[in-house]
């Protein structure tokens, strides 16, 4: 086996250390883990040059992508985001210190409120995902656009298998 990345140097050495075991998935879900670390640290890298926590973008941009007047539940935004539910009230309290959303009262039922993103939230939130593109783009131009539709579909057959048992 020829050697071309670390997971390549792992991969071999697992089949000389347990030649038992058939150990291809590694090749795939090895670098699948490898590329979301490096892309975790790319995006954590984009948000905080604007200010912003990982966390912070995901409502923000959940709010964003709502469309005018950019106003979600509580319950939409847990539902949309990486945020659980018990620290969603909190998440929105230091939003809301930040002027980067506010409460409203529902028009619909006075006991509930609805989150909505401010100008400020939405300026902010609009500078990160441009940044966040940026590197993005940056991450998949060693793939042509026919090998990014190939993959983006791989990867959402592999996704719906987890997201299926859920």
């Amino acid at each position: 086996m020829e050697i071309k990345d670390e997971v390549d140097r792992i991969i071999a050495a697992w089949q000389v250390e347990r030649p038992d075991l058939d150990v291809t998935p590694l090749a795939v879900l090895s670098r699948i883990s490898r590329l979301d670390r490096h892309l975790d640290k790319s995006r954590r890298a984009a948000f905080a040059a604007n200010h912003l926590e990982p966390w912070e973008f995901d409502v923000l941009s959940a709010l964003r992508r709502a469309g005018e007047p950019y106003t979600l539940s509580p319950g939409a935004l847990v539902t949309q985001t990486m945020v659980n539910s018990g620290s969603m009230p909190n998440s929105i309290d230091r939003l809301d210190g930040r002027a980067l959303v506010i409460r409203r009262p529902s028009p619909d039922d006075r006991r509930a409120v609805l989150v909505e993103l401010t100008d400020p939230g939405r300026e902010l939130v609009d500078s990160a995902f441009h940044a966040l593109l940026e590197i993005e783009h940056h991450v998949l131009e060693v793939l042509t656009d026919s090998d990014q539709h190939s993959l983006a579909d791989m990867l959402r057959s592999l996704t719906r298998q987890f997201e299926q048992l859920s």
